[in-house]
């Protein structure tokens, strides 16, 4: 008997989230129909607005799911004693899924909505900020840990669309490196000036470590004391 449920068996949301995945990935946003999802996943046409809301809210669905998979690879993957070289890491980890699921990347990354972020956009990004205080707590941050991981964000981002963007004979192979190294530079310390460095690093480590802040500070002392510390961070 076979393990694997048949296409009945599955509960229609899973259905419809699976046919939208696979209609994008191979064809594009365009071909993820009403129709084509209708048959692909054997139910009805009201059955995916009943689930879904709207067609855009199913291909932001569709694309995280794809997403999900590279998620859980970077979780899965443990860190190095080099909090800098996991960020690397997880820099060619992101341009490398976008080359390889154009599709997918576009309607997650290439379509902005202000108050709409997808899903799978918003758990690679608590991700990449997760990756970014490791540095901070390690005193290797130039500044402060929500700009950083924008920097990071918008210049990862940037390259990917951009590459996305360009006929791959044409495409330099030495951008995503070039920028990624300009980026690193900008905001971390090298591991052997971690332990030397002035005040501005050390600032960002204090705010880092803070988080979440210690019972033995009041909402306003821990309010006072981040404003401080993003003082010392921007003035160094």
């Amino acid at each position: 008997m076979s393990g694997n449920p048949s296409k009945a068996e599955v509960d229609p949301p899973e259905r419809i989230l699976r046919a939208a995945a696979e209609i994008l990935a191979a064809d594009g946003r365009e071909a993820v129909s009403t129709r084509a999802v209708s048959a692909r996943a054997n139910v009805q046409s009201p059955t995916i607005y009943r689930h879904f809301g709207d067609m855009r809210q199913l291909l932001d669905a569709a694309a995280s799911r794809s997403l999900a998979d590279y998620l859980a690879t970077k979780r899965s993957r443990p860190h190095t004693d080099d909090p800098v070289e996991d960020l690397r890491t997880g820099w060619n980890t992101h341009v490398e899924f976008g080359l390889r699921n154009p599709h997918v990347y576009t309607v997650l990354y290439g379509d902005p909505r202000p108050g709409a972020t997808p899903q799978g956009v918003a758990e690679g990004e608590a991700i990449l900020l997760g990756l970014v205080r490791r540095i901070a707590e390690a005193g290797r941050l130039r500044v402060g840990v929500e700009r950083a991981a924008a920097m990071m964000h918008s210049a990862c981002r940037g390259v990917t669309i951009t590459l996305l963007s360009t006929p791959a004979p044409e495409r330099d192979p030495d951008l995503s490196a070039a920028t990624r190294e300009a980026i690193l530079t900008s905001i971390t310390t090298g591991a052997e000036t971690a332990d030397t460095t002035g005040v501005g690093p050390r600032a960002v480590a204090l705010k880092a470590l803070l988080d979440p802040p210690p019972a033995a500070l009041t909402a306003a002392e821990v309010t006072l004391l981040a404003e401080w510390l993003d003082r010392l961070t921007a003035r160094a």
